[in-house]
């Protein structure tokens, strides 16, 4: 959520960047904000003052009445009632006026960084890097759906009886393919410092909140109803949230976080081609990484997650290439994001299978999660960042797809000794 802070410093430069997020309406709901906060400000200024006249009057009560001044005495108290009742219309206008703007605070996205670029779709986004391994696939080669048939790795039609689309079961190699790469890439996180977390996957409202879901996705969110719980969409949400209304000591940063969770997305309105087999899934397993950094190391933090999420997939031997993702495809929290894509030679397509955001201090002020400075010992919001390494589902699609052979599907050495076995027939 942005702060009040940030608007009235630069109120051009935060409308610009709503704009350059096709935020509809930027400049009339910033205005509103101001007026709201104008509302709020001047009742809780005239409370004040009604405050410090009730104090001061307080006193000369005390004084008349030892003068026998009984009649200005009563006179006093009179004023102070009625001022005491006027500060209760105050302070009902000033918490409305409060709950208002923070209601709307809520559906203003983060604005993006200058080094954002312009655009309103997909088509806009940047192509930073390309890299992997080319690949050379037989003749009539298979689209994963119809691999995991032939060798009898997963069965969509099993979980639509068991459950309905979109949530496949992995069967003898696919389940062991599936855990090894959940092993793999939470060993490559614990190598690169992160401590492991094992969140629930399911969270209240303020959750929802806290890292922006709700209200922005609420629509995309599985909800149990009964107890007013959300399944989590991904990780960030339950691990961000260890450190809603937190202070931190500066020495504790940057916090290095991963989870391996399943998540789970309604993915409304999702059809076509696109969506076959595990292109996109109402559960999936993922591994999340999660930082808590100060501002001034949080784009060296952003940089390390990027280098580790290309190393997994270098390490995977699967052709990628790195987005830099314009103004109007950013996600409503994001300051910054860039997508990993692979390469899919059976679909030719590329896949997603990672987003790495940096969300400067957006969550942080939701969250109240703050750091105390060794220097003066001041508050200040913290960076949150976050990043998939890597969601499971598109990563197996490529892997089924371009390592097949006449012989079989040949499994990556990285994943060998994690699967034990080196070739799926």
């Amino acid at each position: 959520m942005l702060t009040i802070k940030q608007i009235t410093e630069d109120t051009d430069k935060v409308i610009r960047g709503l704009e350059k997020k096709h935020f509809a309406n930027a400049k009339e709901t910033i205005a509103q904000v101001l007026e709201l906060n104008e509302k709020r400000r001047n009742a809780q200024n005239q409370l004040d003052k009604n405050l410090a006249e009730v104090n001061s009057t307080s006193k000369v009560i005390g004084a008349l009445m030892k003068e026998g001044k009984k009649e200005e005495a009563e006179a006093a108290k009179a004023r102070v009632a009625e001022i005491k009742e006027a500060s209760k219309s105050l302070q009902t206008a000033m918490d409305q006026a409060a709950e208002d703007m923070q209601n709307l605070l809520y559906t203003i996205p983060n604005v993006p960084y200058e080094e954002v670029p312009e655009g309103a779709t997909a088509e806009d986004n940047v192509v930073e890097k390309m890299g992997g391994m080319e690949t050379e696939l037989p003749k009539n080669a298979l689209p994963h759906w119809e691999l995991a048939k032939k060798y009898d790795l997963i069965d969509f039609d099993l979980g639509v009886k068991i459950t309905g689309a979109g949530f496949p079961v992995y069967k003898g190699k696919g389940a062991r393919l599936q855990r090894a790469l959940i092993n793999f890439f939470l060993d490559e996180a614990h190598a690169a410092g992160y401590e492991e977390i094992m969140p629930p996957t399911v969270v209240n409202a303020a959750s929802g909140y806290g890292t922006g879901q709700l209200p922005d996705k609420e629509g995309q969110m599985y909800h149990c109803n009964l107890d007013d719980l959300y399944l989590i969409p991904t990780a960030e949400v339950p691990v961000t949230n260890i450190y809603r209304d937190v202070i931190l000591d500066e020495k504790q940063l940057p916090i290095k976080n991963c989870a391996y969770t399943q998540c789970f997305r309604r993915e409304a309105g999702s059809y076509g081609k696109d969506v076959r087999g595990l292109n996109r899934l109402h559960e999936f397993s993922k591994i999340e990484l999660v930082r808590i950094d100060k501002p001034e190391h949080s784009k060296q933090s952003h940089q390390e997650m990027l280098d580790h999420v290309e190393g997994l997939l270098k390490k995977l031997e699967l052709p990628y290439r790195i987005l830099r993702l314009c103004g109007g495809d950013m996600s409503f929290t994001a300051a910054i994001c860039f997508d990993f894509e692979v390469y899919s030679e059976a679909q030719k397509r590329w896949l997603e299978v990672s987003s790495v955001s940096n969300f400067d201090t957006y969550q942080a002020n939701r969250l109240k999660c703050r750091y105390r400075k060794e220097s003066d010992k001041k508050t200040e919001l913290c960076h949150t960042l976050n990043g998939s390494a890597l969601a499971l589902p598109r990563i197996v699609a490529a892997l089924l797809e371009n390592n097949q052979t006449p012989e079989g599907i040949r499994i990556p050495k990285t994943l060998v000794p994690y699967c034990g076995f080196d070739m799926i027939d």
